[in-house]
């Protein structure tokens, strides 16, 4: 069988495909790549579906060996690659032979690259996905990030063509204040208006606690409007009794330090969300890591559904 070995799994690699949808009534969140742009263009580089099985890693890449001939594409975070100690570009198709090992250096700008290979990584599935839920040790290769020494099965080779590249124009850019459109809502209403006014005009840093799970920022201070608290609440005045998290809600425990939950969080629990970081700009979040700043920037539906509709197109350009 045709193999990835694994030399160095860098600081958090994992298997990611384009998600587990269909079961947050269960309490299953849909995991997956966290920068779907990233992912599905390095698939389309190496003639894979858009969802086939990817390796994301996270601040320090892999370091990979090959045992048979494939393409192979990186893209996301920049990162300085070379192939057997020789320079290999980002964002373009590139062959590999047997005993070929892929190596990355620090990253110079994002957080996270993303590796296809031509045929994909076949663990096997579970509930239709490929992609690996730490939390509760489910997917991927065992339910956990990448070891020294493991060895990912790969499928059929596809024939995929090197030398394919992504435009300059169609890559992530990495700006020094990263703007995520957010449709304010849900429970906006427990902020006063000085509030959510402090909230849309904070710029936020990024703390240390940001993961697949969510990214918890700080920076300013929102202040709620007062109440008496609902039977089953609690004391917080970020508390509600229960509530259903979309992936990519902002939380505000306490008022000073807003989460956003991205795709390993729980599906519900009992904090105010006051709005949703649309899924087009859950790729920019994905590629800014501890200490770069973010900003909020208030649109309706419509401009969401846009925001996906480019993204959309900008894959289709690629293909």
């Amino acid at each position: 069988m045709s193999e990835l070995i694994v030399h160095s799994p860098g600081l958090s690699t994992t298997v990611q495909d384009a998600g587990r949808d269909g079961f947050y009534e269960i309490g299953m969140p849909p995991s997956g790549a966290m920068d779907q742009f990233s992912h599905r263009a390095a698939n389309i580089l190496v003639g894979n579906p858009e969802g086939a099985a990817t390796l994301e890693a996270t601040y320090i890449g892999p370091k990979l060996e090959f045992t048979d001939s494939r393409v192979v594409a990186v893209t996301g975070a920049e990162a300085p690659l070379s192939l057997n100690g020789e320079p290999v570009p980002m964002w373009e198709s590139f062959p590999v032979k047997a005993g070929d090992v892929l190596s990355f250096a620090m990253i110079t700008a994002g957080a996270r690259p993303y590796v296809a290979v031509s045929g994909g990584i076949a663990v096997p599935e579970y509930l239709g996905s490929r992609s690996t839920y730490t939390l509760t040790g489910l997917g991927g290769l065992d339910g956990r990030k990448l070891a020294d020494g493991d060895r990912l099965p790969l499928g059929e080779p596809n024939g995929a063509r090197a030398g394919v590249r992504v435009p300059e124009g169609l890559r992530p850019e990495f700006p020094a204040v990263t703007p995520l459109r957010t449709v304010v809502g849900l429970c906006s209403y427990r902020l006063t208006e000085g509030g959510l006014a402090s909230f849309l005009g904070t710029e936020w840093k990024i703390t240390k606690d940001a993961d697949r799970v969510g990214y918890r920022l700080r920076g300013g201070k929102l202040d709620f409007v007062e109440r008496e608290q609902p039977f089953g609440a609690g004391s917080d005045p970020a508390n509600v009794v229960d509530l259903g998290y979309p992936v990519g809600s902002i939380q505000v425990p306490g008022g000073d330090e807003p989460i956003v939950l991205l795709n390993d969080a729980v599906t519900g629990g009992g904090y105010a969300t006051i709005g949703t970081v649309v899924s087009a700009d859950r790729d920019r979040l994905a590629q800014a890591k501890t200490g770069d700043l973010v900003s909020f920037v208030p649109v309706d539906l419509d401009a969401a559904l846009a925001a996906r509709r480019d993204r959309r197109s900008r894959l289709d350009r690629i293909r």
